[in-house]
């Protein structure tokens, strides 16, 4: 019985650090069951054809996800005067352009009066002044295509958004539109990233930046949290052999 007792809390132990260590396996196949879905809705939203927004009357009830990465067109004027800028490091760019710089964020407004906020594209540092990049800015009434994207949230490590000096770290359409003077309630409740053809013939901003393909190492991390399980069981179980295969003190 006291050689139970030798092994009792170094099993206690063990047990809850297993089961730590197959929850986070367990936790890592949910994400990637997730990222895998998402990855399908996205290769299969990006083929499909542009389609006109829903009308306005229908956007409150709107689901985000359902939308995101959604295939879209969009006529009206930009404001050019509200534009703002939403600082990005763009690493695996399409266009020539990458590094540190900022998507070019303008809303555009519709006959109707409702607006959409579009990311035209990328842009370097030292480009963020429209001044810098002449004839970036398109003027009279355009049509727009690209790929619609949900709002983006933040977290303890973003920066808050440096409005004083319009510069922004998130994308939330119906923040920069109430930032702009305009009406939330009449601004559409998803971003749209244009196309790469909507790039102005300067060549900035440069459009079709949107991230579409993603990294997936879910998998690899299941292995490693279900390895180091195994591991530990293996370590316990020489553990346990030895301390009761040890002759009792004093024998």
């Amino acid at each position: 019985m006291s050689r139970l007792r030798l092994v009792l809390w170094p099993t206690l132990a063990a047990a809850v650090v297993f089961a730590i260590l197959v929850a986070l396996g367990n936790w890592q196949m949910d994400r990637l069951a997730w990222k895998e879905a998402m990855m399908g809705r996205v290769k299969t939203r990006i083929t499909l054809p542009a389609e006109n927004l829903p009308p306005e009357p229908v956007w409150p009830a709107i689901d985000a996800d359902a939308k995101d990465y959604a295939a879209a067109r969009v006529t009206g004027r930009f404001l050019n005067d509200k534009e703002v800028h939403v600082f990005h490091t763009l690493v695996n760019p399409k266009g020539r352009l990458s590094g540190q710089g900022y998507f070019v964020v303008t809303p555009l407004l519709r006959d109707d009066g409702s607006v959409i906020v579009v990311n035209r594209g990328f842009v370097p540092l030292d480009r963020k002044m429209p001044a810098s990049r002449p004839g970036s800015q398109i003027e009279g009434e355009t049509t727009v295509e690209g790929l619609l994207r949900r709002p983006e949230g933040s977290n303890l490590f973003t920066p808050a958004n440096d409005r004083a000096n319009n510069v922004w770290f998130t994308r939330d359409a119906r923040e920069i539109a109430r930032a702009a003077g305009l009406d939330p309630a009449r601004t559409f409740p998803l971003t749209l990233d244009a196309a790469a053809a909507q790039t102005p013939p300067g060549g900035l901003p440069q459009a079709g930046e949107t991230l579409v393909t993603f990294t997936n190492n879910h998998w690899q991390y299941a292995l490693t949290w279900y390895g180091l399980a195994a591991t530990l069981a293996g370590v316990w179980l020489a553990f346990v052999i030895g301390r009761l295969r040890r002759p009792p003190a004093g024998s």
